[in-house]
């Protein structure tokens, strides 16, 4: 386990104002058999992994073999000040809100970056009080300590969405998003998960890793 409250994520969205009828789930496993059992449609999934030296190898690779990215991929920098876990939900829900009542907060979040580059938007989360306090307050309503320093540094949260036909993969750290290729409307799931299964082989003695899928419930 990585110490990380399964509903860790769900609150924030609730809390900002997000559509009850989106909720994050666990993954709790990523082979077929486990992953039919993941409420659909499957709007975004985040992973939760330790960075070493052979995911950053992986993730440089695939950054490097991304040439094009759709205009419509909202995509934002992660800075010292933003928790990534933040970020990652951010991504999660604003690459969805055609489909998902993301609720005031977060379409005034959304029309504000529409204009300003990724590494501004990140500055517009560090100066959003309203969001900070929703995901503080998410946060400590949750029932695991939050992870030490030392674990927070090396934990680190990316989304993965499809946007006009293809699967990004959204970390703040990197310059732009990601491509993992073509993907269908009902391949998202399958196909973050064996993106996901290669970034756990990068490490095969890692145990920390976590997989949460943002699904339709209701």
């Amino acid at each position: 386990s990585s110490g990380i409250n399964a509903e860790w994520p769900l609150r924030p969205g609730k809390e900002m104002g997000v559509s009850g009828a989106w909720k994050f789930a666990d993954v709790f496993g990523l082979i077929p058999e486990l992953l039919m059992w993941v409420p659909q449609p499957v709007a975004a999934v985040i992973l939760l992994y330790p960075i070493s030296e052979n995911t950053e190898k992986l993730g440089k690779e695939k950054l490097e073999e991304t040439k094009v990215v759709s205009d419509n991929v909202f995509f934002m920098r992660q800075t010292v000040g933003n928790a990534c876990g933040t970020v990652g939900i951010l991504h999660s829900l604003l690459n969805n809100s055609d489909v998902i009542s993301i609720g005031e907060t977060l379409t005034k979040f959304q029309s504000d970056c529409s204009t300003v580059d990724p590494t501004a938007r990140a500055a517009l989360l560090e100066n959003s009080d309203v969001i900070a306090s929703k995901h503080a307050a998410a946060a400590s309503s949750g029932q695991t300590a939050a992870p030490s320093a030392d674990e927070k540094i090396n934990l680190h949260f990316v989304a993965f969405v499809r946007v006009d036909g293809y699967m990004y993969e959204l970390d703040g750290r990197k310059p732009n998003a990601v491509s993992w290729g073509p993907c269908q409307s009902d391949e998202l799931l399958s196909k973050a998960a064996r993106t996901c299964q290669a970034y756990m082989a990068c490490d095969p003695q890692e145990m920390r890793f976590t997989v949460v899928a943002l699904s339709k419930t209701d």
